[in-house]
């Protein structure tokens, strides 16, 4: 009888959990809505509202000009996306364009999206994009951006990507105030992983490298690397440092004979988060006023 019941559990089990992933699967599928269109605001300070009424509560404004993604359209409304925000705009200051091919600009707004050869989720992956890439939007098809960049081109599903007003930055822009730092503080916590360059783990140029390639610029994989790369302008002490500057160190004990040992993103007030593999490891903040990290401090790099 024993042995019959532990048979009946752990079919009972089985039949669950294929259940359970059935409804995940099905969930997953899902999605967000994807984009039907792109349009154009004709109106200045056009009031993006929660629901398609004159009553309703006005979520943010949007300037002229504007190119908007669709979700859909009923009763005099467009239900549209723009900037991470979800709302409606009278049809009366907006155009629905019939044009599958334009450029725009746009971020990634998930974690680990895939990049399809393809627009459809059987086709071939061509690359992975991180949270907050930024990306040129080139088209659209079948609820898919064709997208281009510094990592080449593809197909992205169109609720993974925000379109924005905002320009990607490319190799020689400036990252400029918090931006980059706020994007940098999301992995707070991350282990240290040797040779790790991805949100699973990082080492120390593993992370900057990871986080200064979401917007758009490329660093070799080495803290040595990265200060010799040419990139942006060298300072060499802590008070002309900017939040979203690189900033290196160099300890001849650690070093093997290269020109840096570690490197890092500075956060102002003194402060630096980086991917520390000491025993507290991982990504972490760290002081460069006093201490180990100001004694071996060697210069930073604003980009």
């Amino acid at each position: 009888m024993n042995r019959l019941a532990g048979k009946a559990a752990k079919v009972l089990a089985l039949t669950l959990m294929t259940m359970l992933c059935l409804t995940l699967t099905a969930f997953a599928a899902e999605g967000d809505p994807l984009v039907v269109g792109i349009g154009k605001t004709t109106g200045s300070s056009l009031r993006l509202r929660s629901n398609p009424s004159l009553d309703a509560s006005v979520i943010t404004m949007l300037d002229k000009d504007w190119i908007i993604a669709v979700l859909g359209e009923a009763d005099g409304w467009y239900h549209v996306a723009h900037n991470g925000d979800d709302g409606y705009v009278s049809a009366d200051f907006f155009t629905m364009s019939e044009e599958t091919e334009f450029e725009y600009y746009g971020r990634i707004n998930a974690r680990g999206v895939n990049v399809r050869a393809e627009s459809n989720i059987d086709s071939e992956i061509v690359n992975n994009l991180g949270l907050g890439s930024g990306v040129t939007v080139t088209g659209i098809e079948n609820g898919w951006y064709h997208i281009t960049g510094t990592y080449g081109e593809g197909w992205v599903r169109s609720d993974y990507i925000s379109l924005t007003n905002e320009t990607p930055l490319t190799p020689g822009a400036s990252v400029g105030d918090s931006s980059i730092v706020d994007f940098a503080r999301q992995f707070l916590g991350t282990r240290y992983s040797y040779g790790g360059a991805a949100p699973g783990g990082f080492d120390c140029s593993g992370f900057t490298m990871y986080v200064y390639k979401q917007f758009g610029v490329s660093l070799p994989h080495t803290a040595t690397g990265q200060w010799q790369s040419g990139l942006g302008t060298r300072v060499y002490s802590l008070g002309e440092l900017q939040p979203g500057d690189l900033v290196f160190f160099n300890d001849p004990a650690r070093n093997a004979g290269k020109a840096c040992s570690h490197a890092g993103i500075y956060i102002g007030g003194g402060q630096m988060i980086h991917s520390s593999s000491s025993r507290s490891g991982g990504v972490i903040y760290s002081d460069l006023t006093d201490g180990y990290y100001n004694t071996y401090f060697v210069g930073g790099i604003h980009i």
